[in-house]
């Protein structure tokens, strides 16, 4: 019973901090993406509450591709507060060791990790993915769009006088699969229909392949081609644009509809890596907890937790970096894309292994 009473205080402890520190993060990010959204939106008429509504709406996902951070802030805080407030002295007599406060805080990280993947996560994608389309209303560029749905991929371009509609089934490397083309004059009135088995958009102009063409400014001719040029303002670049935020998608869609993603036309290897990253979250976060643990436990003198919390949080910056530049190693093949998620993992635990051990003996 003594035990339960125990972990339970602590684990409320550290859930406050935890909270808290999301609350810093939320009203942070909240002001630098509100003024980012009044930038945006600068040439509409749309008052303040629209850019207010899409800060709000943008900030779960800014909070969890930051909550490694997050818990490492959340795990210094509440050590030092143990550590000052004597609680950490009073438990010492009772049994406990330090190695007993990180085991215990890194099964609440592991608890967290999982609440985000499978109850947070799917929310945040879908409020990120409305927040895009919301914005893509005020697209400046009305006349060039682009939108991947259910029913395939969509463009709309003005290409000189004429408007084309684009429809495909979905993109694979350079190749749009099952392509229907409608042109139309300015004036809304319908020139010709293509319908191509594929087309290749790695150049400009596209090699549209195996289909026919219908002029319907000529008797509704119909001409059977293997190989016809399209001139089209969009480039593969451009259309993978389209497929660049991968906060859209769930955790639990990843693992579960990779394929089809892919076939949709999603970058494979931008998948795996941000799957990986998902995969890897609870043991980062793991990490996170014992790296705060090497640094606020390492000495009880109370004078030295400022000079122990900046050391800390510029090594995490560090680590954050390096994780960053390691997965764009492997997304660009420059190694293994699974060595460079997992690498910055394995190189921690060794580092945290060792310091938990150095800190248990203290």
């Amino acid at each position: 019973m003594n035990n339960f009473v125990i972990n339970k205080y602590l684990i409320t402890e550290f859930l406050k901090s935890f909270l808290n520190v999301v609350l810093v993060f939320c009203c942070l990010g909240l002001i630098l993406n509100l003024f980012e959204e009044i930038n945006y939106f600068k040439n509409y008429d749309v008052g303040i509450m629209l850019p207010l509504t899409l800060s709000f709406m943008f900030i779960p996902s800014i909070v969890i591709n930051m909550l490694p951070f997050i818990l490492f802030l959340s795990s210094m805080w509440v050590f030092i507060k143990l550590k000052n407030n004597r609680d950490l002295l009073s438990l010492k007599v009772f049994g406990w060791s330090n190695a007993n406060f990180i085991i215990l805080f890194s099964f609440t990280a592991v608890f967290i990790a999982l609440v985000t993947l499978f109850a947070f996560n799917p929310v945040t994608s879908i409020v990120v993915k409305y927040y895009e389309d919301i914005k893509g209303k005020y697209d400046l560029d009305k006349s060039h769009l682009a939108s991947i749905n259910n029913n395939g991929i969509w463009i709309r371009e003005k290409n000189n006088e004429n408007i084309n509609i684009i429809k495909s089934q979905s993109l694979e490397g350079d190749l749009l699969i099952n392509v229907s083309i409608y042109q139309f004059h300015g004036n809304n009135i319908l020139k010709s229909r293509i319908e191509a088995s594929q087309i290749n958009i790695s150049n400009n102009p596209w090699l549209i392949q195996s289909g026919f063409k219908i002029d319907f400014e000529n008797e509704n001719k119909r001409e059977d081609f293997q190989n016809l040029e399209f001139n089209s303002t969009f480039s593969k670049e451009k259309l993978n644009s389209v497929y660049s935020n991968l906060d859209t998608i769930s955790f639990y869609n990843l693992i579960t509809n990779m394929d089809k993603l892919i076939s949709r036309g999603y970058n494979p290897k931008l998948l795996i890596e941000k799957k990986h990253f998902y995969l890897s979250l609870p043991f980062f976060l793991v990490l996170m907890v014992c790296l705060a643990g090497i640094f606020s436990l390492n000495s009880n003198d109370k004078k030295q937790n400022t000079y122990y919390l900046l050391l800390s949080i510029v090594i995490c910056v560090v680590i954050f970096y390096f994780k960053n530049f390691s997965t764009a190693l492997g997304t660009t093949e420059r190694i293994p894309l699974l060595i460079s998620v997992w690498s910055p993992i394995a190189i921690l635990s060794l580092f945290c292994l060792v310091g938990v051990m150095q800190i248990n003996e203290k």
